[in-house]
């Protein structure tokens, strides 16, 4: 099994828009199974590959046991009235700040025999769709909290002591 690092605040591979995969190798269907095996840890939803260092457009995803992954994943719909729901982010461990997300999503994107993959929900697997197509986006969700939010979190990162 191969658990990879988490890339922290600060990497600049965080704030780099991914690369769109050209073509699916050996190296992409590695780059899954870790993406797969990284997000199987308990408690969490989503891992993208630029949280584990790779700027290419891929995540993997794990909502109510649901595990799973997405090439070339793009965000073709965010509806309903945004709310402000708590979220946090493997790359800024410690930290939870409340963040404006639609309460309902669509990811289409591609797997590894080129076929459509649409994924599609509310609740948590809607707030992690707009979380990991953010992160291949270079941003993270701290971008999205409002001015005061922000000020407050960015000290909190760095009193952290992994900062």
């Amino acid at each position: 099994m191969t658990v990879r690092a988490i890339r922290l605040f600060g990497d600049p591979v965080l704030k780099t828009p991914s690369s769109p995969i050209a073509e699916i190798d050996d190296g992409i269907r590695a780059l899954v199974r870790d993406l797969v095996e990284t997000v199987e840890l308990p408690g969490r939803a989503g891992v993208a590959a630029p949280q584990i260092g790779v700027g290419l457009r891929a995540f993997s995803y794990n909502i109510d046991g649901d595990i799973g992954y997405v090439l070339n994943p793009v965000l073709v719909e965010a509806s309903g009235e945004p709310e402000l729901i708590g979220e946090g982010c493997l790359s800024v461990p410690g930290l939870w700040h409340d963040v404006l997300r639609h309460p309902h999503a669509k990811v289409v994107g591609i797997d590894l025999d080129g076929d459509e993959v649409v994924l599609e929900g509310d609740g948590l697997l809607a707030q992690a769709l707009q979380h990991e197509t953010d992160h291949l986006d270079g941003k993270l969700y701290l971008d999205r909290l409002d001015r005061e939010r922000r000020r407050v979190a960015l000290r909190e990162v760095r009193e952290s002591d992994w900062f």
